[in-house]
């Protein structure tokens, strides 16, 4: 039936991203550390379907998740504003950050 076939597509053929990074992006994680205390960022990798992201996490837990295009990206952001930069994959994510999706499930509702 070949429901897991890849027969049909090209494997030189990139796979495409839902989009990429853009000023918007960078401009709303610039935007969340200026604003918050105590902001961490945790990379996270680029995957077959999302650019290169960046969870920015403040004190409180609260976070936003925008894309970067890449990590030099992400950590001349991190840089600039003195911000830690954590890769996702290797740490996880701090509890206050669950504790505060705990908080506000409306967040979770999209």
């Amino acid at each position: 039936m070949g429901w897991f076939s890849r027969r049909g597509t090209d494997p030189t053929t990139p796979t495409k991203l839902d989009r990429e990074a853009n000023r918007d992006d960078l401009a709303a994680l610039e935007a969340f550390v200026t604003s918050r205390r105590g902001v961490e960022f945790y990379l996270e990798p680029e995957t077959t379907a999302t650019d290169t992201t960046v969870v920015a996490i403040a004190d409180d837990g609260e976070w936003i998740r925008r894309r970067t295009g890449s990590p030099r990206a992400a950590a001349k952001i991190a840089q600039r504003h003195a911000v830690p930069l954590y890769e996702a994959a290797r740490t996880g994510y701090p509890e206050r950050m669950r504790a505060w999706n705990r908080a506000h499930p409306e967040r979770r509702a999209r």
